[in-house]
């Protein structure tokens, strides 16, 4: 597919990187305060390609919220984890966490790491935004799966019976493997469990996505433990086929902006094989409660509302 103009604004080019999701925009100076159309145009592009790219924007942490917050109000860097110290609306994205390291192999599937971000909010945030600073010469890709055109392709058998499931979603360790001290004294001084429907109904444009975070999901409401994990690995398998995919390669300052309702994604694990560090910082936007196709919303089993503002909307 070749670039295309978004018709809102003649200077801003987006150039899709696959058939179904990610596309790289151009044109633009996120350094700068937006125009009502540049936003509209990024936005759109957004809702289009799931996740947008953009590169040599060489960002401080004021100016990555700046940007951030044209697009809707930041949450705090992460919930669970915490913030860069002065800069309560950024999360590090370092090689060398350990708040969010395990103890221990985990068992490993096709889709192991991947997820959506914090979808044990009940209200997840709603966009996810993503600048590199140190990026190693090589290695550190991180992909990101479209969950609409997941949706689309089940049978419609299997459509119609995911429309009335709903799971639930908590932080844990993956399976296998346990939590690091850090991992587990913040998991047990900010508790997140909700429940959410397995297929999400998208706010803006009403297009359905399996909403199935590998990372997060547990089990499914009403089923046997044994239905519940063959019908949870049948879906994680699809929703990760290489054609519902992109992978980006990041350089030093370049962002991805991505729909956490219609999208998954994985962060990289070869840089743990390589003497490189890597650096990245991330915003988050809060986000709206989840809505399935039959009108029902998500409940939280354990926690609050991720936001000030939705915190006061949804008590």
């Amino acid at each position: 597919m070749s670039a295309a103009v978004i018709e809102n604004h003649a200077d801003l080019k987006v150039n899709p990187l696959s058939a179904h999701i990610g596309a790289e925009i151009s044109g633009v100076d996120l350094t700068r305060p937006l125009s009502p159309a540049q936003v509209e145009a990024i936005r759109a592009a957004l809702l289009q390609w799931r996740v947008v790219f953009f590169r040599e924007q060489f960002l401080n942490h004021e100016q990555h919220v700046a940007f951030s917050a044209q697009f809707g109000e930041l949450t705090v860097g992460h919930p669970v984890f915490g913030h860069v110290e002065g800069h309560p609306e950024i999360y590090s994205i370092s090689k060398f966490r350990k708040a969010t390291r395990f103890d221990g192999p985990s068992v490993l599937r096709p889709w192991t790491g991947w997820h959506t971000d914090v979808t044990a909010a009940v209200n997840p945030p709603f966009a996810s935004i993503l600048r590199g600073v140190t990026i190693p010469p090589y290695g550190g890709d991180t992909q990101w799966t479209n969950l609409v055109i997941a949706y689309d392709k089940l049978s419609a058998p299997l459509r119609a019976f995911v429309d009335g499931l709903r799971g639930v979603h908590r932080f844990a360790p993956p399976q296998g493997a346990s939590g690091t001290d850090a991992f587990t004294k913040a998991v047990n001084d900010h508790t997140l469990v909700s429940e959410h429907p397995l297929v999400r109904v998208h706010p803006e444009t009403g297009e359905r996505a399996l909403y199935v975070s590998p990372g997060f999901l547990k089990h499914v409401v009403g089923l046997a433990p044994r239905e519940s994990q063959v019908l949870l690995e049948l879906l994680w398998e699809h929703v990760t086929r290489p054609e519902f995919t992109v992978r980006f390669k990041w350089e030093a300052g370049s962002i991805a902006f991505w729909d956490n309702r219609t999208t998954a994604h994985l962060a990289p694990t070869d840089i743990f094989d390589l003497d490189f560090d890597r650096q990245l910082y991330r915003t988050t936007l809060v986000g709206d409660v989840p809505v399935g196709p039959d009108g029902q919303k998500s409940v939280a089993v354990q926690g609050t509302p991720v936001g000030a503002a939705a915190a006061v909307a949804l008590n």
